[in-house]
Formats: C-alpha cells, sequence, structure tokens
C-alpha cells in the first residue's frame, strides 16, 4: 500500500484545537461537579480522612474518577500546548533546509 504522507491544513488544526478545548471545558465543568459531590458525601458521613475505613465507599469512586479526569486534562492541555508550538517549529526547519 502506497502511504502519501497528509498535512494538516491550518482549518483542520483550528477545528481540531476547537474540538479539544470544548472537551477541556466539558471536564472541567465534571470534575467541578465530582469535587462538589466528594465534599456533600464526605459532609454527610462526617468522615473527612480518606484513610479511615468508614470512608464512604461513594466518595472513594469518586476520587479516583476525579484523578483520572485530572490525568486526561493535563494530556489534553498539553497536546494543544504541543499543537501551538509545533506550527512554528515546522516552519522553522524548513526554513532552515532552504538555506
Amino acid at each position: 500500500m502506497n502511504m502519501h504522507p497528509r498535512f494538516e491544513t491550518a482549518r483542520e488544526s483550528t477545528v481540531r484545537e476547537l474540538t479539544i478545548s470544548k472537551i477541556l471545558a466539558d471536564l472541567v465543568r465534571t470534575l467541578q461537579l465530582i469535587e462538589a459531590e466528594i465534599a456533600a458525601e464526605e459532609e454527610r458521613a462526617r468522615i473527612f480522612d480518606r484513610s479511615n475505613v468508614r470512608y464512604p465507599i461513594l466518595a472513594k469512586s469518586l476520587n479516583d474518577r476525579r484523578d483520572n479526569l485530572r490525568v486526561t486534562i493535563a494530556a489534553l492541555e498539553q497536546r494543544l500546548t504541543e499543537r501551538d508550538s509545533a506550527p512554528h517549529s515546522v516552519a522553522r526547519t524548513k526554513l532552515s533546509a532552504a538555506s
């Protein structure tokens, strides 16, 4: 199979960045909701120490979900910053190769 390199157009890049930004906004909102649910569950049980044996199972699972969301958010933010810097480095490489 003959594969040709595919270069992303500026429009495609912008659409992809907007999509990632929207996903990030949704994930941040979800993270805030989960944190509020954790606080409510801890308040209801009156147990705030995660190492306590009586710490609510719901709060434990929400903490795990929150931690996973934080990792996902960090990865998407890194992807956006890499995209911002990538076009400039590619342009510099092309310019230096042409010289």
